[in-house]
């Protein structure tokens, strides 16, 4: 079992190695000017050293707190210099969050024609707050998983940084965003499922039934996305990008792409639950022959899907509430609203997901099921292929079974 392990790690660095120089390869790239200041670039930090000034203050109504504070620059041309700044008297403040004193946060910094210095509120400075919740984060995963923990850590910090240094640069330099984001889903999952639950057999065969799906999934939502005419200019985020760039974008390839990316995690939970589940049924019964493992396999993958499914609507439904609480507030005919661009696109995103997830259950089940019934007779291939049926097979948790 040692040797088994050894080979298995040193599969998996030569493998996440060429992924990585492939992605590198790829992701070099330059980006098209926006024609503006990128977002956060004329903002910058400062320390609050006083409030001066308390009061309340009518805003159309709206009758709200106020706050005059002095405020220390930490960084810029301006660095250390006090002015003042308003919080609350000229804009309807959306939380009760107010100013005290050594605050950091962030401002945005002008001149008026005189040359006096104006200092306008950005926002509250709450990187320290993050970077607290993530080391909780991370610790709670590492007590939890432990090794395997620290494999899915790392397997998120791969994720992010093919997302940010491969698929949304190529994007915005003009390419296909559906192929590009397929070929990135592509390179992520199979790096991060490998280096998640090592190299077995449970990994290839959810490797290659997420390849398989993904495919399926973009062409699925290229059909309906062309049946329902949507040419992905619902999101104005979309519309305000094309404006920025000078590079030419495809809304409707854009729109694709993010339907395979907000897929991706879900259908990494699916897929790994379910080949695991595969190769646990065949432990421990080895007389189940195809028909016997998939009938007991699908029955575990119904259940699982039916909450996935229901998880999925629900994501989409909460990213999506205050729209849907305007629209009930407006009292509009849903009739009439689904056909809107920017809601059918949420409504296609969700179904066109939810078929992709169904649709892996049966695939990863038989993909699953051929692999775990040729896996005694590999003879001489067991250690390339890092042979492990059981996580009581793997004491030592390279085999990397995903359980729930």
């Amino acid at each position: 079992m040692k040797n088994n392990n050894v080979v298995q790690y040193i599969l998996l660095v030569v493998f996440v190695v060429v992924a990585f120089v492939a992605w590198r390869g790829m992701g070099q790239v330059e980006l098209p000017d926006a024609g503006m200041a990128a977002m956060g670039s004329e903002t910058m930090r400062a320390r609050v050293v006083a409030v001066i000034e308390e009061g309340e203050t009518d805003l159309g109504g709206v009758v709200q707190r106020y706050q005059i504070a002095r405020v220390e620059l930490l960084e810029g041309k301006d660095q250390g210099v006090i002015a003042e700044m308003d919080y609350g008297r000229r804009q309807v403040l959306s939380n009760a969050a107010y100013l005290q004193i050594d605050d950091e946060i962030l401002v945005t910094v002008g001149s008026r024609p005189d040359g006096t210095l104006t200092v306008y509120f950005a926002d509250f400075v709450r990187t320290d707050s993050l970077l607290w919740l993530a080391a909780i984060f991370a610790a709670a995963i590492l007590l939890i998983s432990r090794w395997k923990g620290l494999r899915s850590l790392l397997s998120m910090a791969f994720s992010l940084a093919v997302i940010i240094g491969y698929i949304i640069p190529n994007i915005l330099i003009g390419k296909d965003p559906m192929q590009v984001s397929i070929t990135g889903s592509i390179i992520l999952l199979t790096v991060t499922l490998y280096l998640t639950y090592g190299w077995n057999l449970k990994s290839h065969a959810a490797v290659v039934s997420m390849i398989l799906v993904l495919l399926i999934t973009g062409l699925l939502a290229g059909i309906f996305v062309n049946f329902t005419r949507l040419t992905g200019s619902g999101d104005e985020n979309a519309l305000f990008l094309i404006q920025m760039l000078n590079a030419q974008i495809n809304l409707r390839g854009l729109l694709l792409g993010g339907m395979i990316i907000g897929a991706l995690g879900v259908l990494d939970d699916l897929v790994t639950t379910q080949a695991s589940a595969v190769f646990e049924l065949h432990h421990a019964n080895g007389s189940l022959g195809f028909r016997g493992l998939f009938q007991s396999a699908m029955r575990i993958g119904q259940d699982h899907v039916a909450a996935t499914v229901n998880t999925l609507v629900l994501a989409y439904a909460g990213a999506s509430l205050p729209m849907l609480l305007m629209f009930s507030l407006g009292r509009g005919d849903f009739g009439i609203l689904v056909n809107f661009q920017f809601i059918s696109e949420e409504i296609v995103r969700t179904l066109v997901g939810s078929i992709g997830l169904v649709l892996a259950v049966p695939i990863t089940t038989a993909i699953a099921i051929l692999f775990a019934l040729r896996a005694e007779p590999l003879g001489k291939w067991e250690q390339l292929l890092g042979v492990v049926l059981s996580e009581s097979k793997d004491p030592e948790g390279s085999g990397g079974a995903h359980s729930h």
